[in-house]
């Protein structure tokens, strides 16, 4: 075991903060890189040390692995924890890391790889006995074997992307006449996007939930699952709000579903955090995809369960064994988080510029992960979410009274934002039923918009 003394974060924003502040509670210096858009950013104003990597395109400093691995030799940094998007699911960066004896807080490598592929991800998941979509077993290769899939799985299905994400290269297929056009579409689509034009085949599912499990592994052979988080509030692939627990499932279904991903992940030997995704429709779990990474909505399951999801990340990268076993996780209460985006709430545009005012909700059980303060300007160069606001309550109707009244409190000026959207949904009995699906919000906006 080897204690981590300094830790380069590799990332910006709300979670570059997060990370810093489990590092400082651990008693870890942190060295905050950034590109010269981030000089004024909280995270860069807080760390311990800062090292400038490049001008504001990401492809020229967040994403910059060269530049990276100098920042953290430069500043002796013994480890690096890479947040979520950039670099983190990156199993090059993560073997360069550790060719240069630095400290890789995150999973194995080979595991980053063959999560990333969304067709060896399948097989995988195939071999470790998790529930699949039907759908082709690998790369669809030709018009013929596409033809052959769906015949025996049936229509409508859905062309996907191999190394795909946020909904290029996925195309619905309604009837035969159309799968040769949707199938060129989508390889051709994958290629811009992802320079790798393979595709695959699953049945497509009518209108179904997104629910994920949180896992943690020590890399040992031990795996542990935090239970579930429902994503369904989802526009364009995006998600939007999170809760946990699901509203749709049962204590008996997270139970099984656990322990079926726990017993998984400790077969792989997995290791550090990780989430494994599930479209839930009759009943029924479906895996799709799993990251490698902590994800954004990661407060809700802290919420419900009081693990420091960060500690537990580098403790795990330490060395240490878990920090619990799965009879010691109770689950308690519900949590519910809000993204908070610098765009226009009706039209989505995004709204960079200089918050003039900003004043963030407190009181009982309500956090916000945020870099905001005024006089920050928000860069147009990156990802527009600028805050995350996390209520928690003893039942679900009291984390949605809390959120209200944190909702109403949330003060950000100078830029448009999200959050009269999230006090919208509030309104919906729908929503407050916990009554959603993957496709609700899109149809509510269209709704609201007529």
């Amino acid at each position: 075991m080897m204690a981590i003394e300094k830790v380069l974060i590799a990332n910006r924003g709300e979670i570059a903060l997060r990370i810093h502040r489990a590092c400082h509670e651990m008693g870890i210096k942190t060295v905050a890189v950034h590109s010269t858009a981030d000089a004024d950013a909280m995270h860069v104003r807080l760390a311990d040390e800062t090292v400038c990597i490049g001008p504001p395109p990401a492809s020229e400093s967040y994403l910059n692995i060269p530049a990276i691995i100098s920042a953290a030799e430069i500043s002796q940094a013994d480890a690096i924890h890479p947040g979520y998007g950039f670099l983190s699911e990156n199993a090059r960066f993560a073997e360069i890391v550790e060719s240069h004896d630095i400290i890789w807080i995150g999973p194995k490598p080979e595991h980053i790889r063959t999560m990333g592929d969304k067709i060896e991800a399948k097989l995988t998941a195939a071999r470790l006995g998790l529930p699949l979509v039907p759908g082709s077993d690998g790369p669809v290769a030709s018009i013929e074997e596409a033809r052959k899939v769906a015949a025996a799985t049936g229509y409508p299905l859905i062309v996907k992307a191999a190394s795909g994400g946020g909904g290029r290269g996925m195309k619905v297929v309604t009837s035969a006449d159309s799968l040769e056009s949707q199938i060129s579409q989508a390889r051709t689509e994958a290629k811009n996007a992802f320079g790798d034009a393979t595709v695959y085949i699953e049945k497509y599912l009518g209108d179904p939930r997104h629910v994920e499990f949180q896992v943690f592994g020590d890399g040992q052979g031990n795996a542990i699952h935090l239970g579930e988080r429902d994503c369904s509030l989802q526009r364009r692939h995006q998600k939007v709000l999170e809760e946990a627990p699901s509203p749709a499932i049962s204590p008996e279904q997270r139970e099984e579903m656990g322990h079926l991903v726990a017993r998984a992940m400790a077969e792989m030997g997995y290791r550090g955090a990780g989430t494994i995704e599930f479209l839930y429709e009759n009943g029924e779990f479906y895996f799709i995809e799993m990251n490698t990474r902590l994800q954004v909505e990661h407060p809700v399951t802290e919420a419900i369960t009081g693990l420091d999801l960060v500690r537990e990340q580098i403790r795990i990268a330490e060395g240490h064994p878990l920090t619990l076993r799965q009879q010691d996780v109770v689950f308690r209460g519900h949590a519910i988080e809000c993204r908070i985006n610098a765009e226009d709430p009706r039209t989505f545009a995004p709204s960079p510029g200089q918050v003039t005012q900003y004043h963030a909700p407190g009181g009982m059980n309500v956090r916000v992960d945020s870099g905001l303060y005024a006089g920050y300007r928000v860069p147009p160069y990156y990802d527009s979410m600028i805050a995350k606001l996390i209520v928690y309550g003893t039942t679900r109707n009291g984390a949605l009274r809390r959120l209200r009244r944190a909702l109403e409190e949330f003060v950000i000026e100078g830029v448009k934002t999200t959050i009269p959207l999230h006090q919208a949904l509030l309104d919906d009995p729908d929503f407050q039923a916990g009554d959603y699906t993957i496709k609700w919000l899109e149809e509510w906006l269209k709704r609201e918009e007529s």
